[in-house]
């Protein structure tokens, strides 16, 4: 018994000594080094460390690194600044790199500019093709993009990623991550797009108080897009939905679907017409619910036909609801028969005959089980058993075993109640073998979802620790430039002490430019104090004609006219703080304005506006309103005055190659007879306005040489009409 025993213990001591060995072996340690210019032993931030286990980190502001590595690893350093160098780790020892050519930190960052940049957009796009195909690979892509921007502080792309990653975890449901990750890609740089995902993923979450912040937030800004804008208050109308406030969820709806109507956004006015009827059926006010239902049912119709189906679908639930199961039987039937036209045409790209929506799927064997409810609801048994059994028998091909465990239970109920007790049986029997697979089936369900936030979890980690590595490399860089900066100074201070003289030159040279710039402020400032000065007659007396069509109860022209006088005035608004805008624009207010002119004084005269044919009007830069002031005076002060109808013709034609001629004419009582013709405060009117004029072309031809050049002459010999030739120059 002994001698069995010896050979147990040597047996046994052998086997820990091989397993110690492999241990060794196999055993992680970490180790420590730097990476540096071999000349100067100039720190290298930013270098990509990587070992052939797995390892990975980058090298901070002092070319200091960190990485877990084993006996017979690879270790690679990385960088745009110098060829990639390998080292065999043998044992724990620090590795000091030590680069032969290095660039120095200034060019390398010019180098990551031009390199870095466009691997950075590579790995996103990446990341946005996989996002809906394999969520692994798109992380994978983000988190390589992290670790590039780590070193180069580009707080836009920085940005751009983590909002690529939140889009990634909200398409598959992971709200708090990506809740997260916009929260770090504002951080980094404040986008309204980013802020809409905010708020819609905080709704998906269910915080409807903290998407409610969110959008209030967003819809104080002035610079938001149309759409965007519509989508904030969609937002806030399905957080004050969520928040059971179904009055001002309404008010944001109604004022999301004036938007969208305003500026023809045709999705976005289902959308709101769908929602409002949510609200209103959620607060039991079910004969609004049905007319904006109504509503949506009909705009559907022009959208894609899958968002036709779903809005079919949604309807039909609210009439179920109601109990108005023969309105939910007819629209069921004919989304039904709309879904199968669209998976008849679908089955030639891709096998399916499922429609995926946000919250649920919509599926021919889910429309017939309802279809089948809504029968039963009502006791028609012998209607409700084909749907129960065409609804079975697809969700069998399709692998539904919710729809197909429903239905078995339901047809069971149904044969029980014809009295069929032996189909009811065998029917139930087959519900209980669905019951017991889709048990299996969930917790096989539970076991990969467990994996798969496993999985997320720990490649979140790597990104959260890629995000606290760049900011602690950001805060060593920044150390690192301060102390060079500091040295820096005391050369420049004693630089500034030897070349004195120097610094007085350069001051006086200072104060020279500044001077001209100061010349150049207070000319934009007179500029920009003429631009506003705009005669005030016109708008009085525009408003005197509306005030006459009111008075003669002629609304429609009064709205013609108050609508074109609006959009003058909003253009020229928009043009006021412009020193030159495209001539085509300034003609189409030319256009406008005498159009409002002619419709007050039509039987004082017809006017004509030519321009020449091979003229290219988009070469040519004006300033705004410049040409108003001449027409407002041919038309008050000549052409108002004639016995007869007169006319005013305005023509755009070329006179060289660099500029262009244009002529005001009219062949009114000219500028002598309207002299006499004006009383005192007139003329007083006439000599302030035509002073802003020349004072306006002045400063401009003093900025911009000789731009433009205006000439005024009588029209006839006799003194009769007037004729004004602007002569402008093109940009050079």
């Amino acid at each position: 018994m002994g001698k069995y025993q010896n050979i147990l213990i040597v047996f046994i001591l052998f086997c820990f000594v091989g397993f110690s060995q492999n241990d060794q072996k196999n055993y992680s340690f970490e180790i420590k080094g730097s990476v540096k210019g071999k000349e100067k032993r100039i720190a290298i931030p930013g270098v990509i460390v990587t070992t052939s286990s797995g390892g990975y980190t980058v090298t901070n502001g002092l070319g200091e690194f960190k990485i877990q590595a084993i006996v017979g690893d690879l270790i690679k350093f990385e960088s745009g600044a110098f060829d990639t160098v390998k080292h065999r780790v043998k044992s724990s020892e620090d590795v000091d790199v030590l680069v032969q050519d290095y660039v120095p930190i200034k060019k390398e960052k010019e180098s990551f500019s031009k390199r870095g940049a466009i691997q950075v957009d590579t790995y996103l796009d990446s990341a946005n093709y996989y996002k809906k195909i394999d969520i692994e690979k798109s992380i994978d892509f983000v988190t390589k993009s992290i670790s590039q921007l780590g070193k180069s502080g580009n707080k836009n792309e920085l940005a751009k990623a983590y909002t690529i990653l939140g889009e990634i975890y909200q398409y598959y449901k992971q709200y708090d991550l990506a809740i997260d990750s916009y929260k770090n890609a504002l951080v980094a740089e404040k986008t309204t797009k980013t802020e809409i995902l905010l708020g819609k993923s905080y709704l998906f979450n269910k915080e409807f108080e903290n998407a409610k912040t969110v959008f209030l937030t967003v819809s104080t800004k002035n610079n938001i897009s149309t759409f965007e804008k519509s989508q904030v208050f969609e937002g806030l109308g399905d957080a004050y939905k969520g928040l059971n406030n179904n009055t001002s969820s309404i008010m944001y709806y109604n004022k999301g679907l004036s938007l969208a109507k305003s500026n023809s956004i045709a999705s976005k006015i289902t959308d709101f017409n769908s929602k409002i009827g949510d609200a209103y059926a959620a607060d039991n006010q079910l004969a609004e619910a049905e007319e904006y239902y109504d509503n949506s049912l009909e705009l559907s119709k022009q959208q894609a036909p899958k968002r036709a189906v779903q809005e079919k679908e949604k309807v039909a639930d609210f009439y179920n609801k109601t109990s108005e199961y023969d309105k939910e039987v007819v629209l069921r039937k004919k989304s039904l028969e709309d879904l199968e036209e669209l998976n008849l045409r679908e089955r030639k790209v891709a096998k399916t005959n499922t429609l995926n929506t946000s919250s649920d799927s919509i599926s021919t064997q889910r429309i017939k089980y309802k279809i089948a409810n809504a029968y039963l609801s009502q006791q028609k048994y012998d209607e409700a058993i084909p749907f129960l059994e065409e609804s079975i028998q697809e969700a069998g091909v399709d692998d539904d075993l919710i729809v197909q465990k429903d239905a078995t239970r339901k047809l069971s109920e149904v044969y029980e109640y014809k009295g069929d007790f032996t189909k009811a049986y065998e029917t139930y029997r087959k519900y209980v073998t669905m019951v017991d697979t889709l048990y299996i089936r969930k917790e096989q369900e539970i076991s990969r979802a467990a994996r798969f936030n496993k999985e997320i979890a720990s490649k979140q980690n790597r990104i959260s620790g890629l995000e606290k590595d760049r900011e602690l490399y950001q805060s060593k860089f920044d150390l690192a430039l301060t102390s060079e900066q500091l040295v820096d100074r005391q050369k420049w201070l004693i630089y500034s002490l030897i070349f004195g003289m120097l610094l007085l030159g350069l001051t006086a040279y200072f104060f020279y430019r500044s001077n001209k710039q100061q010349k150049l402020a207070n000319n934009l400032l007179a500029l920009k104090s003429l631009r506003s000065q705009m005669n005030p007659h016109f708008i009085f007396n525009a408003l005197n004609s509306v005030n006459n069509y009111i008075a003669r109860s002629d609304e429609r022209s009064a709205n013609r006219y108050l609508s074109d006088f609006s959009t003058l005035m909003r253009a020229v608004l928009e043009n006021s703080e412009e020193d030159f805008i495209p001539l085509t624009k300034e003609l189409e207010l030319l256009e406008l304005y005498t159009k409002l002119e002619h419709s007050r004084f039509s039987d004082k005269f017809d006017y004509k506006i030519n321009v020449s044919e091979h003229l290219d009007v988009n070469a040519f830069q004006i300033p705004p309103m410049l040409l108003q002031p001449y027409i407002e005076n041919a038309i008050w002060h000549g052409l108002r005055y004639t016995d007869e109808k007169g006319f005013l013709k305005i023509d755009i034609a070329e006179k060289s190659k660099d500029s262009i001629e244009i002529s005001i004419i009219d062949n009114g009582v000219g500028r002598k007879k309207s002299a006499e013709l004006k009383t005192s405060n007139q003329k007083k009117q006439k000599s302030k306005g035509m002073g802003n004029i020349k004072k306006r072309i002045d400063i401009l031809n003093d900025m911009y040489k000789d731009k433009v050049d205006v000439k005024i002459a009588d029209y006839m010999p006799d003194g009769t009409g007037t004729k004004v030739v602007f002569i402008l120059k093109k940009d050079k």
